[in-house]
């Protein structure tokens, strides 16, 4: 019963399994051409409508009031989109070496490029996770992947801007004239965009499993795993580290913000994106697979770690208030 339980809680992570799981079965169904026809339902309807519910969703005034907090804001956008993707392409210089499976390696890339999620419980990350990711990720997979992104940088930016800035933007608008009826029936925002994403991931693995030349080991995938829990925890201690310094300037409750913020990265930008850059790639769900994992990883480590930050947090900020003169 309680196996149930959890299994309804975690519903997207035992989707991903079940998706994949479908795709090995009857790959023919979710290919290119196939009878769902990802080419339009998946690279077009599916990503806009993803994005369409996040507009919908994402309450403007909150993201306008969490960018007046500027240092925080750009720590957060620096680190993520640039230390991140820097220090793993470093990692890889020293992993290429390895007989790791080279397009798992790559995966580790795109997931040091990927912005922070764009929904997420903590306002902040709404504020750090919109637009600039959806131009800068793009540049950071060309720069660091060069030629194993097939589709011109035009075509990627305008697909790019037609099935994410726009219904982003639609969505927005519509929202300001339901407003009240989506605070009064809160719709279930995250439970359509994962539905949507699962299909999405589907499709994705129909393609590899279709493909009889791609085959992964399960030394490399266990490596990987391995290496992204190593990645997210070490980045973790580093931002409390870096962010707790006397001089820093960040509150505790500042720190809290970076160091999931910082480290998280966002699947529901993340898959779509790569679908798009790496259009009729062969390769494509084995570079997917290190996001897939990174997700589930980031909420598993998350959830564990919680309550040690939130004791940490509380007790820090009594001991401001204890500390702080009395008028």
């Amino acid at each position: 019963m309680r196996l149930l339980e959890r299994a309804r809680k975690e519903w997207f992570m035992v989707g991903i399994v079940v998706a994949i799981g479908a795709a090995k079965l009857e790959p023919s169904v979710g290919v290119n051409g196939g009878p769902l026809k990802p080419e339009i339902t998946v690279s077009y309807i599916a990503v806009a409508t993803i994005f369409f519910n996040s507009g919908l969703s994402l309450k403007t005034e909150e993201l306008t009031s969490a960018l007046v907090h500027l240092k925080l804001h750009l720590f957060i956008q620096t680190f993520t989109l640039a230390f991140f993707p820097a220090t793993i392409w470093l990692f890889l210089q020293l992993l290429s070496v390895t007989s790791i499976n080279e397009w798992l390696l790559k995966g580790l890339q795109t997931v040091g490029c990927m912005p922070p999620p764009v929904s997420s419980a903590v306002i902040l990350t709404k504020a750090v996770g919109g637009n600039e990711g959806i131009v800068v990720t793009p540049l950071l997979l060309l720069l660091f992947l060069g030629s194993s992104s097939s589709v011109p940088f035009t075509s990627i930016f305008s697909q790019l801007f037609m099935t994410v800035v726009v219904p982003l933007i639609i969505g927005q608008i519509v929202r300001r004239f339901i407003k009240d009826w989506l605070e009064r029936k809160k719709p279930p925002f995250g439970a359509v965009s994962s539905s949507v994403l699962l299909m999405i991931i589907y499709t994705t693995f129909c393609d590899t499993f279709s493909n009889p030349h791609i085959d992964l080991d399960k030394f490399s995938l266990v490596l990987i795993l391995f290496i992204i829990v190593s990645v997210q925890l070490s980045f973790m201690l580093l931002t409390f580290v870096f962010s707790t310094r006397n001089n820093s300037g960040f509150t505790p409750a500042d720190t809290v913000a970076i160091i999931f913020c910082s480290t998280h990265k966002s699947l529901t930008l993340g898959i779509p994106m790569l679908k798009i850059v790496f259009a009729g790639h062969e390769h494509l769900s084995l570079i997917s697979v290190p996001l897939l994992i990174y997700h589930p990883a980031q909420i598993l480590l998350g959830s564990v770690l919680v309550p040690t930050i939130k004791s940490w947090m509380v007790s820090r900020q009594k001991g401001v208030k204890l500390t702080s003169p009395t008028v």
